[in-house]
Formats: structure tokens, C-alpha cells, sequence
């Protein structure tokens, strides 16, 4: 089933391996699809939810209701669609952002590893200056711009380069929703957001309590914001996480 093949690569996959790799996919299955054919294929194998943390936001996501929920990956149209999914780090850290609009309202945003856009819409929702979406899988951004489209909220830049890595970053506020899935990814990654907070960055973590977090050196560097329990649709998507944390650094 390509819900559980995601859930699988996510969790247990070496990714910073993994994300290349599937850069390389993604870049051939955009060159040979028109944007508007792909478009065409990411609306008809996703439905529109709102079941999740933020209904104020519609997504078009794989539920249990689509096809690909239990094709076999081979069947998908997609490589590794982890963009379908509405991750639960990704959803503590757009809860927070509603609850607390003050933190992004006329600042410029990252959505590091976008997925789908929810993080950075809702950002831009509640009165960010700009919102950057941030994903090297090209078939998110063609996902973020659907999602923006039905919400009726304006995408302000896209880009698909790897940051992990680069010096500092010009955004005041960096979301990180879900991206600490493989303990040698996650220390790249956390080491990468302590240097963008040191460069005095707010940077937002969402997490729903992985190993490649919890067992991490740097946790200690964190504190934890808020905490939210998660929806039961959810928990089928999550190897069972009943909760999602929202982190920033000491």
C-alpha cells in the first residue's frame, strides 16, 4: 500500500540517502509531465480534508477514501508522495502558528521541508510579510500551490534547493514540521536549525516524539512550546503517536 510504504520509508529509511535519491525521481516524473498534467494527477489521486489539527485549512491529501491508500506503490503515479500526507509534527506546528499569530504576523517565513504547505499558508493566513515554501520533492510545490489555490491564499516564492546546511538563513521564522526521521538526517538537520536560531532565526519544530529526536544530543537544547493530541485519522498515518510536540531553542 503506498500509505503504509510512506509511513515505512518514513520512519525507518537512512533519508538524507533517501531525499537525494528521490530528488533525482521527482526531477525526471516533472520533466516528462506537463504542470498541468501533473496537477490533473495529484486532484484526482487526493481528496479534500479538513480532518486534522487545523480545519480552518483544506488540504488535498491521500485518505482512507483514495486509491493510493491501499494501491501498491508501484501503482502510484508519484514517487514517494510524503507531500499527501499532513504529518503530525507538521500539524502541532500549524495549531501553534494559529494559536499564536504574533510570532509570524508581518515577519518573513520558511517553510522548510513544506509537504504540503500547511505550516507556511496558515503563516501567510494570519499576516506574514512572505512565506517561503521549501520542499526538493518538485511535486510538493505543484501540491502547495493546489492547496494555497483552494484556500484562496497567495503563495509568495518556491524553491526546491537543499538548504540542509547553508550559511545562516534571511528569514525571521523557520518551520520545521516532521523532518527528524533519521537519527543521521535528524543530526544534520537539528545542527543546521541551531546554527539558523544562533543567526537569530525564531526556528518552530513539530515532532510527534521519534527516536531520532528524543535520543539526540541537541534535545537538550530544546524546549518544548506546546503539545497537542492527535486526531484517530491521524494515528493510521503515524505508526501510532498519540501526540505531536512544537519545539524551539533555548
Amino acid at each position: 500500500m503506498v500509505a503504509s510504504s510512506v509511513v515505512r520509508r518514513l520512519v525507518a529509511c537512512p533519508r538524507q540517502h533517501g531525499r537525494r535519491s528521490l530528488r533525482q525521481q521527482v526531477r525526471h516524473v516533472v520533466s516528462t509531465q506537463e504542470p498541468e498534467i501533473l496537477k490533473h494527477q495529484i486532484l484526482a489521486e487526493t481528496t479534500v480534508s479538513r480532518e486534522h489539527l487545523t480545519p480552518e485549512l483544506a488540504l488535498h491529501l491521500i485518505t482512507p477514501t483514495c486509491r493510493l491508500w491501499r494501491a501498491p506503490p508501484h501503482l502510484s503515479p508519484f514517487p514517494d508522495p510524503f507531500w499527501a500526507f499532513y504529518w503530525p509534527g507538521g500539524q502541532a506546528v500549524s495549531r501553534f502558528i494559529l494559536d499564536n499569530p504574533g510570532l509570524v504576523k508581518g515577519k518573513t517565513v520558511l517553510d522548510f521541508g513544506c509537504g504540503c504547505g500547511a505550516s507556511g499558508l496558515l503563516a501567510k493566513s494570519v499576516g506574514a510579510k512572505k512565506v517561503t515554501f521549501n520542499d526538493i520533492d518538485e511535486v510538493a510545490i505543484e501540491a502547495v500551490q493546489l492547496n494555497a489555490s483552494i484556500n484562496k491564499i497567495m503563495v509568495d516564492d518556491v524553491t526546491t534547493t537543499n538548504l540542509v546546511g547553508s550559511a545562516g538563513s534571511p528569514h525571521q521564522v523557520v518551520l520545521a514540521g516532521d523532518l527528524l526521521y533519521d537519527s543521521k538526517f535528524a543530526g544534520e538537520v537539528l545542527t543546521w536549525l541551531q546554527e539558523v536560531n544562533r543567526s537569530g532565526s525564531l526556528v518552530l519544530i513539530g515532532d510527534p516524539g521519534r527516536f531520532a529526536l528524543e535520543g539526540h544530543p541537541l534535545k537538550a537544547s530544546l524546549h518544548c512550546l506546546a503539545k497537542y493530541e492527535l486526531a484517530p485519522t491521524t494515528l493510521l498515518e503515524n505508526s501510532g503517536h498519540p501526540q505531536a510536540f512544537v519545539w524551539t531553542f533555548s
